[in-house]
């Protein structure tokens, strides 16, 4: 008598089956879990933007940094009128308030601007200074609300 030994075509297209259902349950959480990186990322950014701005308005009479200059502003020394120098003396005494503009980890930029095509909507009017997540980047309400 001869004894077969192996598994069967049969046996092997179960397997096969069974593991292309597995991997259909598992690889949509692991890319889920890249996009929840970012927004907590982005949400990590936007508070530290926001309070940076806040540190700037109490130190400059309540006017938040201009928009054409926002990365100079935030990145260089400052006097209390918002003129920026690039070392700090007596008259240029606050700042800087960040190192760099964080990058916006949807967009992998760190353009400022009042559009949405910048990588962060900065827009100010009067003494109010608003400042989002720009270039479409999610719908996540947390992360688009106003400062």
């Amino acid at each position: 008598m001869r004894k077969n030994k192996g598994f069967t075509l049969v046996e092997i297209l179960i397997v096969v089956v069974i593991l292309g259902i597995l991997a259909a349950i598992v690889i949509p959480q692991f890319s889920d879990a890249s996009t929840q990186s970012k927004v907590s990322s982005l949400q990590s950014s936007l508070q530290t933007l926001r309070s940076q701005i806040s540190l700037y308005k109490i130190q400059h009479n309540d006017a938040p940094p201009v928009v054409a200059t926002f990365d100079t502003q935030m990145t260089g020394f400052t006097d209390v009128d918002g003129n920026v120098n690039a070392t700090k003396t007596a008259v240029f005494c606050f700042g800087p308030y960040l190192q760099s503009v964080p990058n916006n980890p949807f967009t992998n930029g760190s353009t400022v601007g009042s559009a949405t095509t910048f990588d962060w909507n900065y827009t100010v009017t009067g003494t109010e200074a608003t400042i989002y997540a720009g270039a479409d980047t999610t719908t996540d309400s947390a992360v688009h609300q106003a400062y």
